[in-house]
C-alpha cells in the first residue's frame, strides 16, 4: 500500500471529535522607542473576556473569506500582522515579525484550551496606534510602567500597578523585553535607533534605555569600537562639544556586521559569563 493510500484510508476513519478542542491565537509584542523609552503597543480589551482591560494585540488563528465566498487560510504571521493592524491601525505593518515563542498553560484562556504562538515587532519610528475592531483603545505605554516583576520563574506585576495586562501576557512582555534586549547583544539592531551620523554617547543612550541600566561611557567606547563591523568612523566630528563642553565627538555610521563578534554582553551577562 501506498504512502497516500495509507494516509487516506487512515483520515476516512479518522474523527477530530475524539479529542478536545483547541484554538490557536497569535499576540504580538510590538516594542519601539519613544520619548527616550523602550515602550510597548497596548489595545483596551472592547470585548469579554477581560473587557476593559489591556492586552497585546492579537485574535485567533481563522480563515478569511472574500467576496466571492472563497475560504483563504492565513499562516502564522500572516494572522499576526493582519491583528495588529486591525487592532491598532492599518499603518501599523511592521516590516520584520520574529515568532517569539508559544503559551499553552491550562486556564490562560478562560474561553476554552488556546496556545497563544507570540510575535515581536522590534523597530524604530513605529507609529501612533488607533483603535479598531474589537479594541475600544490602543496606546503606546512605557514598559517601566507595567511593573513587571520576576520571581521563581513566575512574571506578575506589581501591586497597584495601574494598567493589569489580560491573560498570561505579562509574562509574553517580559519574554519580548528580554529577546529584544538580547538582540543588542549580538546584532547591530541598535544603530537603526539612532540618525547617521551618530556618536557613541547617542548610541550608549539606545542601550541603556532598552537594557534599562546606566553603562559606563569608557568602557561602551571601547567594547564598541572592539567589535569588527559594527560601526565606522566617517571621519568628522560633531560641530561642538558636548554640553558640559570639552573635545569635538567623533561621527559614526552603521557597519557591514550582520552579527556583533565578540557580542556586546549587557552587565548582568559579563558577569555570568566570567569564569
Amino acid at each position: 500500500m501506498s504512502d497516500d493510500s495509507d494516509t487516506e484510508s487512515f483520515l476516512a476513519g479518522y474523527d477530530p471529535r475524539a479529542y478536545d478542542p483547541v484554538a490557536v491565537a497569535v499576540d504580538v509584542v510590538a516594542l519601539t522607542i519613544r520619548d527616550a523609552q523602550l515602550q510597548v503597543l497596548l489595545v483596551r480589551r472592547g470585548e469579554p473576556p477581560y473587557r476593559g482591560s489591556w492586552a497585546l494585540p492579537g485574535g485567533f488563528v481563522r480563515p478569511s473569506i472574500g467576496p466571492d465566498g472563497e475560504k483563504t487560510e492565513e499562516d502564522l504571521a500572516q494572522t499576526a500582522a493582519r491583528e495588529l493592524a486591525e487592532e491598532a491601525g492599518p499603518q501599523l505593518r511592521p516590516t520584520h515579525l520574529e515568532q517569539l515563542g508559544s503559551y499553552g498553560a491550562p486556564g490562560r484562556d478562560p474561553r476554552m484550551r488556546v496556545v497563544s504562538v507570540a510575535y515581536l515587532a522590534f523597530a524604530p519610528e513605529m507609529p501612533e496606534a488607533t483603535p479598531g475592531t474589537d479594541a475600544a483603545d490602543a496606546q503606546w505605554f512605557p514598559v517601566s510602567a507595567l511593573g513587571l516583576s520576576q520571581a521563581g520563574g513566575t512574571v506578575a506585576q506589581r501591586p497597584g500597578t495601574t494598567r493589569q495586562l489580560a491573560f498570561d501576557h505579562a509574562k509574553i512582555l517580559a519574554d519580548g523585553v528580554e529577546r529584544a534586549r538580547a538582540k543588542l547583544e549580538y546584532t547591530p539592531l541598535a544603530t537603526a535607533f539612532v540618525r547617521a551620523p551618530f556618536t557613541i554617547s547617542e548610541l550608549r543612550e539606545v542601550y541603556e534605555t532598552v537594557w534599562d541600566e546606566k553603562l559606563h561611557p569608557g568602557n561602551f567606547h571601547r567594547k564598541v569600537l572592539s567589535v569588527p563591523g559594527f560601526v565606522e568612523s566617517t571621519g568628522d566630528h560633531t560641530e561642538t562639544g558636548g554640553p558640559r563642553g570639552g573635545p569635538r565627538a567623533k561621527l559614526y555610521h552603521r557597519g557591514d556586521a550582520t552579527l556583533l563578534h565578540p557580542a556586546l554582553l549587557r552587565p548582568a551577562s559579563e558577569e555570568a559569563a566570567r569564569p
